[in-house]
């Protein structure tokens, strides 16, 4: 009997045809997800070979007040456990081992931080992981949650420099040139990365990531948190931050708490969440943030080819960056990349200055302050965290404290941004407190200085619009407001030649 013309149809469901056709298709996906992952770069990462002596590096969390002292602690923490005090109720340090990094010499460091530096390679592209064997050398480079933060513009301000201070050598490091427009990127990379290590190995010791926050560190943690898919958590005192600040957690998916207190309130409130929830800590009480905000101070270093300025001034509030960057200068200089430390100058609002109240008295107390309202909102803080990590690192460099008022912070800015910066009001006080400390003599004419600008102009709109259009309580001396013009030419040109002298 002739065959009907219909094909049998085998036990799998498709004819053999068929099956044949839907095989070579497999093949092929498997071949393009082959040779996908051979060229994604985390995959690059895991086949690349490490260091090969870089089994010996390791860091560990020790008590604050050990590294202060200059003694060997015998109290020692692992970075994988969630613990923020010692025993004592002290803060934790990161501690490194130095003999093991010391194994390779300074050119070694130098070169291979050079070749690193701003590449895709992964992590290393970054300029915090390009530092990686000095930051969290025993992370796995597959757990780094990065946005390539870092590298960041030191840019010349040559013309505020010889117009305003006749200064010839000074300088801005934009670190609000960064993913979330703030420096608090470049300690939240290294936090976020490790909570992410922890979670792989002990799901359940993690369930979200949390903090306090003036504005930056918490649109910092929603974006890695973001990127990780680690749930985040932020505590904000209600009204006191930019709209641009608040925006970016809640864009972000993070759960946003307005809270009708300040900082300090919050950080009550954070601390008390997290002794009893598996929330991490993410503010910077946790030290492991300043691991890497310490790696600015590394990239100054060789951004002027391992030359270290006389003099950097960074904006204070809750005190771990001027410590952070005391770290990341003294470890440049102890494994031989430089010679010496610059004096640093911590710069405060006078509406929020309990380090500069302490400075003035030689630090032989300190008393916290109820820190008043200031256009320097994230630094709008009376009683900081890292007060002893902050008195610790200004004597060590023979360091100073300034402090700036509204008036002064806002016209610094604005004059700067004359000059072609765009500052936010944190960096118009540390620019405020640089006109201070030279007209006084204190910072010469050539003294190579480096200003700390801790987060963009563009984050703080609204404090510029203000001082434009002198809808603020101030003489705004700076103030360049739009002319209304009526539409004729004369009318136009009467207005430049007017402005211009025409």
């Amino acid at each position: 009997m002739r065959s009907c013309g219909v094909r049998s149809t085998p036990v799998g469901g498709f004819p053999s045809t068929r099956r044949g056709v839907v095989a070579t298709r497999a093949s092929n996906n498997a071949q393009a997800a082959s040779v996908a992952e051979a060229s994604d770069i985390r995959s690059q990462a895991r086949r690349r070979a490490p260091l090969e002596k870089a089994f010996l590096f390791n860091s560990k969390f020790v008590p604050f007040s050990d590294v202060q002292e200059g003694v060997a602690s015998t109290e020692v923490y692992d970075l994988e456990e969630v613990v923020y005090r010692s025993q004592d109720g002290g803060l934790l340090d990161v501690q490194h081992d130095m003999e093991s990094l010391a194994i390779y010499g300074p050119e070694y460091w130098k070169a291979l931080f050079d070749e690193r530096a701003g590449k895709t390679t992964w992590p290393y592209g970054s300029g915090v992981w390009s530092k990686k064997e000095w930051v969290l050398p025993e992370i796995s480079d597959q757990d780094v949650i990065s946005m390539f933060e870092g590298n960041s513009n030191l840019f010349w301000a040559e013309r505020f420099g010889r117009e305003v201070l006749e200064m010839t050598d000074l300088w801005v490091k934009q670190c609000g040139n960064s993913h979330t427009g703030s420096f608090k990127d470049l300690g939240m990379t290294v936090l976020v990365s490790q909570v992410n290590s922890i979670r792989k190995k002990s799901p359940e010791k993690i369930s979200a990531v949390g903090c306090a926050s003036t504005g930056d560190t918490s649109a910092a943690l929603s974006a890695y948190c973001a990127a990780a898919g680690i749930p985040s958590i932020v505590f904000l005192p209600a009204d006191k931050i930019s709209l641009a600040q608040l925006v970016q957690p809640i864009a972000n998916g993070a759960l946003v708490l307005s809270i009708d207190t300040d900082f300090d309130g919050c950080m009550k409130l954070i601390r008390d969440v997290t002794a009893e929830y598996p929330i991490y800590l993410a503010n910077s009480m946790n030290s492991l943030r300043l691991e890497g905000q310490k790696t600015a101070a590394i990239e100054i270093c060789q951004q002027f080819d391992w030359e270290v300025p006389d003099w950097v001034i960074v904006p204070g509030g809750n005190l771990g960056n001027i410590y952070a960057f005391y770290k990341g200068f003294k470890m440049c200089r102890d494994l031989g990349l430089t010679d010496k430390l610059p004096r640093l100058v911590c710069a405060q609002a006078a509406n929020a200055n309990p380090l500069y109240v302490s400075f003035k008295d030689d630090f032989k107390s300190f008393q916290p302050v109820k820190a008043k309202q200031t256009f320097a909102s994230a630094i709008q803080i009376g009683d900081p965290v890292s007060i002893n990590r902050a008195i610790m690192a200004l004597e060590a460099t023979d360091g100073i404290v300034e402090e700036a008022t509204e008036e002064e912070l806002m016209d610094a800015a604005a004059l700067a941004d004359q000059t072609g910066m765009f500052n936010c009001p944190h960096t118009g006080v540390a620019l405020a407190a640089l006109q201070k400390l030279r007209s006084k003599g204190v910072i010469g004419a050539n003294d190579r200085t480096v200003v700390v600008s801790t987060a963009h102009g563009l984050k703080f709109a609204q404090a510029k619009v203000a001082y434009h259009s002198k809808e603020i309580d101030m003489s705004c001396a700076y103030a360049n407001p739009p002319v209304q013009v009526k539409e004729n030419l004369g009318s136009v040109i009467d207005v430049i030649r007017q402005k211009y002298n025409m």
